[in-house]
């Protein structure tokens, strides 16, 4: 019965011990795991400058020019637009280029109304993302240009923008477009 006492208490101590190790072991390189952080690329006026006449140049040809041909050039193939209004809407650069040319028809032929953009001033921040392109965003308001009427305001958005940098060349890949507030 004694030896039973000391077998069972001896087996107790054992897989106290060995609990109490691997415990500690792993808590020792939980505590002296080295710590590998580092900060993002920093932000530059160069690309700030180079984003912001991309955007420039894209709002230009979609709602100033309806330059189909120019907006092929700044849009990439693999192009995406997410909007609060109605979800994934665009899911290629070519499908994102022929509805842009068919709402400048249906301008033409005075079934929709032309709009302009523009960029609520101090609003607008650009990030570098890593080997890939950046990252913009801000707050942009949309007015309806009506012959013979003053133009209105129609709504304010934000706007998040995904450029790629494609061997020298910005491309916009995607776009998210949300918390649309219409104008009273």
């Amino acid at each position: 019965m004694i030896r039973t006492i000391v077998l069972i208490a001896l087996l107790a101590v054992i897989f106290y011990c060995a609990s109490a190790s691997s415990v500690s072991a792993d808590e020792k390189a939980h505590v002296s795991a080295p710590v590998n952080l580092r900060a993002g690329p920093a932000a530059t006026q160069e690309l700030f400058n180079a984003i912001a006449a991309k955007d420039a140049a894209v709002f230009d040809a979609v709602f100033n020019t309806c330059d189909v041909a120019a907006l092929k050039q700044l849009v990439a193939e693999n192009f995406e637009f997410y909007h609060d209004k109605d979800g994934l809407n665009e899911t290629s650069g070519a499908h994102f280029i022929e509805d842009i040319s068919k709402h400048c028809e249906r301008i033409k032929q005075g079934a929709d109304f032309r709009a302009r953009r523009q960029l609520v001033p101090g609003t607008l921040a650009v990030y570098p993302l890593n080997n890939y392109g950046a990252v913009e965003t801000g707050r942009h308001d949309f007015y309806a240009l009506e012959d013979g009427k003053p133009e209105r305001k129609t709504e304010s958005a934000q706007f998040l923008h995904i450029w790629k940098n494609d061997d020298g060349q910005w491309k916009l890949a995607r776009v998210v477009s949300y918390d649309h507030k219409l104008t009273p």
